[in-house]
């Protein structure tokens, strides 16, 4: 309980950094909002889908899953100052969990990112977006969009403790922001050409975007929800191992 209770209290600092400076969200929000209505406006009467959908309903898993690869590179961000301005060392000196640090900076930047994708779906219902979702399917998007969160935050922890400069604590979410362009995110992976094709029908970001696509369109997710799951349980176990010991490192 007291791991519990030192991670809320921490968690309660950094969202009161968050609120005071509410323009962290709206950033995060504002480059993903700007590609959608690019691709919808400017190239979305070029794109074929196959589908018959319309557009805004093809692409918005992407922009979701670009607008949480912004967005957490905010926590490298702050982790960093917290490293770099010796919080480490006095949290060290008070009775708090070790573990509590680490997870008030991964929850604040869930609960960020969530602001930030809210946002953006906001946007996307006034230019079309609609969904005869269930509110089960929208529970599994959700679900899928926080797992999504959690994995890149600790590989944002990661980058945040190893990092020397400010620039290098986020300039790793920069291949985050671009692998959805090579993916099913924006077109089919089958008009690309035959190795990166290949490429995009093997990565994480089209098994998760396929599986919301479906989820939202209230078709059949097949054997891309559990594909998704895999690459996300893989990747959020491998970089909370690597952030724990790297972090009990530092700190000794």
């Amino acid at each position: 309980m007291t791991a519990l209770s030192d991670a809320a209290a921490l968690t309660g600092r950094s969202l009161r950094h968050v609120l005071r400076s509410p323009d962290t969200v709206i950033t995060t929000a504002v480059t993903p909002v700007a590609l959608m209505l690019m691709f919808v406006y400017v190239f979305g009467g070029a794109i074929s889908t196959g589908s018959g959908e319309a557009y805004i309903n093809y692409m918005l898993p992407g922009i979701l899953l670009i607008t949480v690869a912004s967005g957490v590179a905010y926590t490298a961000y702050r982790l960093f100052l917290d490293k770099r301005d010796g919080m480490f060392e006095r949290f060290q000196s008070m009775p708090i969990a070790r573990s509590g640090v680490l997870w008030a900076h991964v929850l604040t930047s869930v609960s960020a990112n969530l602001a930030a994708v809210a946002l953006v779906i906001g946007v996307a219902v006034m230019i079309g977006f609609r969904s005869g979702a269930s509110p089960v399917a929208w529970f599994a998007a959700v679900g899928i969009l926080v797992l999504f969160t959690l994995a890149l935050t600790w590989l944002a922890v990661i980058a945040g403790l190893v990092a020397k400069t400010v620039d290098g604590a986020s300039a790793f979410s920069y291949p985050l922001i671009f692998l959805p362009f090579i993916s099913s995110a924006f077109v089919p992976t089958g008009t690309m050409p035959g190795p990166v094709a290949w490429f995009a029908e093997n990565q994480p970001v089209t098994s998760i975007v396929d599986t919301m696509r479906a989820l939202f369109a209230q078709q059949p997710v097949g054997a891309d929800f559990w594909i998704a799951l895999a690459w996300l349980g893989g990747i959020l176990g491998a970089a909370y191992a690597g952030a724990i010991a790297i972090y009990r490192r530092k700190v000794g």
